[in-house]
């Protein structure tokens, strides 16, 4: 795993470089759904302290065995009845999207860090604001007590990885030029580079840091 955190963070430093950006103003964040509690200890020895997790029920007993100064990112479909306990348990909620999860976060006793999720490519099948709702559903997350609205979060369209993601990161980005906020999470194993060269800030890395996963029956 040391190697290949070696490699990601060297591709980082490329990609930042070809922008003239810093590699500080990337935070890496290691995809640890499915993985183990010894593998993500392991990570954190590395040096790695911000995990994405896709799961709440998953994530809990993690959060609870690891070190307290890991920052969690909450990455999967939440929902809205679960979103509470996200906002208790996570530093960081990437993929707000509904009026539902905005109710149940208005019940918390502190504000947690979100972002909007976007469905840059409109596709049906994924989760997300499409892009022409956002400004109002933005409208209505500034306006939540305890939501502490960071920015935006997108996948990149299915079976478009590398230079083919660029024109939707582009638009993402120009996206959260348009509503202000410092925090755009997108990239993944594939095209995070291209993600970093179009202006993200948080890249989420799962494959690439802890090997292919082994799908569970």
């Amino acid at each position: 795993m040391k190697h290949r955190l070696e490699e990601i963070n060297l591709r980082i430093e490329q990609a930042c470089a070809s922008v003239n950006r810093s590699p500080h103003e990337v935070t890496l964040i290691a995809v640890s759904k499915t993985i183990p509690v010894d593998d993500i200890r392991l990570a954190y020895d590395l040096g790695i302290r911000n995990f994405g997790e896709s799961r709440l029920q998953e994530a809990l007993p993690k959060i609870e065995a690891l070190p307290k100064d890991i920052s969690w990112h909450f990455i999967g479909k939440l929902q809205s009845n679960k979103a509470k306990k996200a906002g208790e348990m996570f530093s960081v909620i990437h993929t707000l999207e509904s009026d539902a999860q905005l109710h149940q976060l208005e019940k918390l006793n502190n504000p947690v860090d979100c972002l909007i999720e976007v469905n840059i490519a409109e596709e049906p099948q994924k989760s997300g604001i499409l892009p022409k709702d956002l400004a109002a559903f933005h409208k209505k997350a500034t306006q939540s007590p305890q939501v502490h609205l960071r920015g935006l979060m997108t996948i990149g369209p299915a079976n478009l990885i590398g230079q083919d993601a660029r024109p939707f990161f582009r638009t993402m980005r120009k996206l959260l030029d348009e509503i202000g906020g410092g925090w755009l999470s997108m990239g993944m194993s594939a095209d995070f580079e291209v993600a970093i060269q179009e202006g993200s800030t948080h890249v989420r890395v799962g494959t690439a840091l802890f090997g292919k996963r082994v799908k569970k029956i």
